[in-house]
């Protein structure tokens, strides 16, 4: 009795571990799923039409002096890092058409980036691009990644949008333009790469 007990026990987890990695899958049939909360839908059905890839560039004015800065540290680090390791600063930089910031605005990056870094001067950035100009008035990229500063130039992932940029996906990539060693402000040329529908 013991022996079938240890048979139907290994059984058992020999046909857990296959169900759990999903070799073996358990169904109620064609239509039904095993997570009522989750449907497919037809991409037409929510006025989707055939995905394009947009590029664009903008340039992005990183200002932390003066009285109107864009980028404010919120946290200092708690030790004496070389690379600025833990360092936060809260953004609403402004995006411009041309690298000067008389030029024409077409949004604002708002988010946060890190000093992430104990080896090199590299960043966490978390932004959204605002977009404030035209038909894409009141719509977002998403960009998430890591920025080693110091390269000429650095890629980071677009991870979504919304508005018109629902469902976008692509990648940034980040040249310094300018940046004054004296008050530490920036100005970035970014130029986008978006998936989109």
């Amino acid at each position: 009795m013991a022996r079938i007990l240890l048979l139907l026990a290994s059984k058992f987890i020999f046909l857990s571990i296959l169900s759990s990695s999903g070799v073996i899958r358990c169904t109620r049939g064609e239509n039904n799923d095993d997570h009522g909360f989750i449907q497919s839908l037809d991409r037409e059905s929510m006025g989707l039409k055939k995905e394009k890839l947009s590029q664009f560039r903008i340039y992005w004015h990183d200002i932390v002096s003066g009285h109107n800065a864009t980028s404010i540290q919120v946290v200092r680090p708690s030790n004496a890092s070389a690379t600025g390791f833990g360092i936060i600063n809260m953004i609403d930089n402004p995006l411009t058409l041309g690298p000067n910031l008389s030029s024409k605005l077409v949004g604002r990056a708002q988010g946060f980036y890190a000093l992430s870094s104990q080896e090199e001067v590299g960043l966490l950035m978390s932004m959204n691009f605002a977009f404030t100009e035209g038909k894409y008035n009141g719509s977002t990229i998403t960009v998430l990644g890591r920025n080693p500063v110091f390269n000429k130039v650095r890629e980071m992932p677009v991870i979504g949008g919304s508005g018109l940029f629902r469902f976008a996906r692509g990648y940034v990539q980040a040249r310094t333009n300018t940046f004054n060693l004296t008050s530490g402000d920036a100005i970035i040329e970014y130029t986008c790469y978006v998936m989109h529908y």
